[in-house]
């Protein structure tokens, strides 16, 4: 049985790591809405990059909070940086597909810094 201080703590950790986690889950949930109810792919591209990825990250510490003291610490550490180094890789060839097979609203793009290019 904890005492003093060391209970306080242990209860607020568990605190901080719940509210944590339901944040990161509620950014999550309003990525999945946003991928139904934008129009186009790049705007379903920020909403599946941005706060999907910063609601990830959330949950992870979160968790990594509820877990301290475990050895799933690392493996979370490592899911974070994975998704915090694949996400924007994967939300440029995307977005680039996207443009090149014109799959977004007209009117959309201020600058067209790709129109010089010649597809084939």
């Amino acid at each position: 049985m904890r005492s003093g201080w060391s209970a306080w703590l242990h209860g607020g950790m568990h605190w901080v790591a719940g509210v944590l986690i339901l944040s990161g889950a509620a950014l999550a949930f309003t990525a999945a809405l946003a991928l139904i109810r934008f129009p186009d792919t790049l705007s379903r591209m920020h909403a599946a990059t941005k706060p999907q990825v910063v609601g990830l990250v959330l949950v992870l510490i979160g968790a990594a909070l509820e877990l301290h003291g475990h050895g799933s610490f690392w493996v979370l550490l490592l899911v974070g940086l994975f998704t915090l180094v694949t996400a924007p890789a994967i939300a440029h060839l995307l977005g680039r597909t996207a443009y090149r097979e014109q799959r977004n609203r007209d009117g959309l793009l201020l600058v067209n810094e790709l129109g010089d290019e010649e597809l084939e």
